[in-house]
């Protein structure tokens, strides 16, 4: 599987369009690496839900994703965004079974750094208080998890030419960053759910992801 860097802000890695072209689909993975910070909403999400003001002196740009679920704070210093983009037919052929099939890959890869077990949640969405807001305090299917905690989340853009399904894994807790942005009256305390991996080589984490999702 050949990895591609993709170096940009957040709005330019997520405006990359691999299925836009007459040109064919390389199966591939992409490592994001971004050179600013930002507070990434959901496709359904309005940009009134955060205080624009406040996430400028947190020094986040705003941007919309075209994929669902709730916002994802992105801090350049402190995640590892990877991308596995396949054309049609190299994955399993509907929503959720892709979905569990890239977490079983990312499970595999990340089982020997983790002291915990991790799982793969192949149940129905699961939602709190927090998770129309926050994309890590709810969990879809696919998403690996290290007990109550989300490891790896996941969302998915599928056109008829293949799939790009992204992947974000955090390595410090970003969850008392949302409540000084988000506007409105908000549940209590901060968002749950978050996990992180301290310390990663990502280098080597996206060459073992890349050996891992070798196409069906």
């Amino acid at each position: 599987m050949r990895v591609e860097q993709h170096i940009g802000t957040v709005a330019e890695l997520h405006a990359l369009d691999p299925f836009g072209g007459s040109t064919p689909v390389v199966p591939s993975v992409w490592w994001c690496r971004p050179t600013d910070d930002s507070i990434v909403l959901g496709s359904r999400q309005s940009a009134a839900l955060l205080d624009a003001e406040a996430c400028r002196r947190a020094g986040l740009s705003i941007v919309h994703r075209r994929s669902g679920g709730g916002a994802v704070l992105m801090r350049r210093s402190s995640i590892l965004w990877v991308d596995a983009v396949l054309p049609a037919g190299l994955a399993p052929d509907d929503v959720r079974g892709s979905m569990v099939w890239v977490g079983e890959c990312w499970r595999d890869v990340l089982d020997p750094l983790v002291a915990g077990v991790l799982t793969v949640h192949d149940g129905e969405m699961r939602s709190s208080p927090w998770s129309e807001l926050v994309c890590f305090a709810g969990v879809g299917p696919g998403e690996v998890m290290t007990g109550e905690d989300k490891l790896v989340g996941l969302s998915q853009r599928r056109t008829r030419r293949g799939i790009r399904v992204q992947a974000l894994i955090y390595g410090e807790s970003v969850a008392h960053e949302y409540r000084p942005i988000v506007r409105g009256v908000l549940p209590a305390g901060d968002p749950r759910g978050q996990a992180w991996l301290v310390d990663s080589d990502h280098e080597a984490i996206v060459t073992a992801f890349a050996r891992r999702i070798t196409p069906l």
